[in-house]
C-alpha cells in the first residue's frame, strides 16, 4: 500500500467532508422510533401498559414513514438501512415480547419468558433473512410485492392482541393461550408465508380525490385515537384474516407466469433462508422499499 500523511489537507476533505442535512432527517425520525421503543419497555415495567402499547404504535407510524421521506429527500444510505433493521429488532421483537413477559406471560415461569423470547429471536431472524435476500436474482418480478413471513412492524401490533381484548374488558386471555399467541405470530414472522407489502398500491392520489383522501386519514386518525383498542383489535384481526388472500395471489401469479413461460420449472417460491454463501456477503439494502421489513 502506498503511505500516505494524514497531515495532508486533500486527504483529510476526504476523510470528514461534510453531511448534508437531507441524510441525517431520516435517520433522527428512526432514532426517536428507539426511543419509543425503548420507552414502551419502560413504561410496561411501571405498569403502564396503555402508554406502553401507544409508544409501540407510535414507533410503527415513525418507521412506516422514515424510508418514504429518505427517498423523497433522496436521503437514502447505507448506514440508515442497517440502523433501521437494529430500530426494528428493538421496537418490535424486544419491546412487545418484554411488554408482553412484564404483563402477563411471567405467570407462566420460564415457560413465559421463553415465549416471550422466542418471538423476539424470531423478529431478529426474520429481518435478518430479509436483508439477505433482499437482491435475490433469482425472486420472480411479481414477488416483489410481498413479503415473505409476516413484516417486523406487523407482528408487533398483532401480537399485542391479549392486550387489546383485555382493555376492551372482553376478558382477560388465559397465560397459556397468550404464550400461545405469541409463538404463532413468532411462527408467521419466520415462515414462508408470502403476505401482502402494499408496494404495488398507486402512491398519486387524482386531483379529485385529493380532498377525500384528507377526510378519509384525518377519520382514520380521529378513531385511532378515540378508540385505540378497537381499532387495533379490528384491524389486527382483519390483517390475519387477510394473510391467506395473500398467499392465495402469489400462487395465481406464480402459476400466471409458469403458464407464459416454457416449462423449465416449478411454481416459484417465496424466497428462502439464506445460505452461508449470502450470510457472508453485505447486503446492499440502500433501495430497500419502504424499509419496512
Amino acid at each position: 500500500m502506498t503511505p500516505y500523511d494524514d497531515r495532508d489537507p486533500d486527504i483529510r476533505r476526504r476523510r470528514f467532508r461534510p453531511i448534508p442535512v437531507r441524510m441525517l432527517v431520516p435517520n433522527i425520525i428512526t432514532l426517536l422510533a428507539i426511543c419509543a421503543g425503548l420507552t414502551a419497555i419502560r413504561l410496561s415495567i411501571e405498569g403502564r401498559m396503555t402508554l406502553a402499547v401507544y409508544a409501540i404504535v407510535f414507533a410503527a407510524a415513525l418507521d412506516g414513514i422514515d424510508g418514504r421521506i429518505a427517498r423523497l429527500i433522496k436521503g437514502q444510505s447505507k448506514f440508515g438501512a442497517e440502523l433501521d433493521s437494529l430500530a426494528d429488532f428493538v421496537n418490535f421483537g424486544v419491546a412487545p415480547g418484554l411488554m408482553l413477559y412484564f404483563w402477563q406471560l411471567h405467570e407462566l415461569g420460564n415457560a413465559g419468558w421463553i415465549a416471550a423470547m422466542v418471538f423476539a429471536i424470531s423478529m431478529c431472524l426474520r429481518l435478518a433473512r430479509f436483508n439477505a435476500t433482499l437482491d435475490d436474482p433469482n425472486k420472480p418480478a411479481f414477488a416483489a410485492n410481498f413479503f415473505t413471513g409476516v413484516p417486523a412492524p406487523a407482528g408487533a401490533i398483532t401480537v399485542m392482541l391479549p392486550i387489546y381484548a383485555a382493555f376492551l374488558d372482553l376478558g382477560r386471555w388465559p397465560a397459556a393461550l397468550t404464550a400461545g399467541y405469541t409463538l404463532l405470530i413468532a411462527f408467521l414472522m419466520v415462515s414462508r408465508l408470502p403476505v401482502f407489502s402494499g408496494k404495488s398500491m398507486r402512491m398519486r392520489v387524482p386531483p379529485e380525490l385529493v380532498l377525500p383522501a384528507f377526510v378519509a386519514v384525518i377519520f382514520f386518525i380521529a378513531l385511532l385515537i378515540s378508540y385505540p383498542w378497537y381499532v387495533l383489535s379490528v384491524g389486527t384481526a382483519l390483517y390475519l384474516l387477510a394473510l391467506p388472500l395473500g398467499y392465495k395471489s402469489y400462487r395465481d401469479q406464480a402459476r400466471a407466469m409458469q403458464a407464459t413461460t416454457p416449462p423449465s420449472g416449478e411454481v416459484p417460491s417465496p424466497p428462502s433462508a439464506p445460505t452461508l454463501t449470502s450470510l457472508s456477503e453485505p447486503p446492499h439494502d440502500d433501495d430497500r422499499p419502504g424499509r419496512l421489513h
